[in-house]
């Protein structure tokens, strides 16, 4: 039977590597069209928070996939805002 903790990290692992085949095309392609700006900052903003409550917990399973996710997400939302505000992709 697995421990709480090798599911934890186990989850860990497929959340947070599931994320960085399309973080690597984007940053690759700099296509941030077809990404929304509301979900993505919202998205950003959920794992800061995560990373926040795993670094008061302790938990350094949840500290690990949460800082992992957001090194790859940040770069995205940047070039999001970026493409947005100067680049040529039009606001919804």
């Amino acid at each position: 039977m697995l421990s709480s903790e090798v599911v934890g990290y186990i989850a860990a692992f497929f959340t947070t590597f599931s994320f960085a085949p399309q973080a690597f095309l984007t940053l690759r392609t700099r296509d941030t069209s077809a990404l929304s700006l509301g979900m993505y900052s919202m998205f950003v903003t959920g794992v800061a928070i995560w990373l926040v409550y795993g670094a008061l917990k302790a938990d350094w399973i949840i500290v690990m996939a949460n800082g992992l996710t957001l090194m790859l997400a940040m770069p995205i939302l940047g070039m999001k805002i970026y493409n947005r505000l100067w680049g040529n992709e039009r606001p919804l």
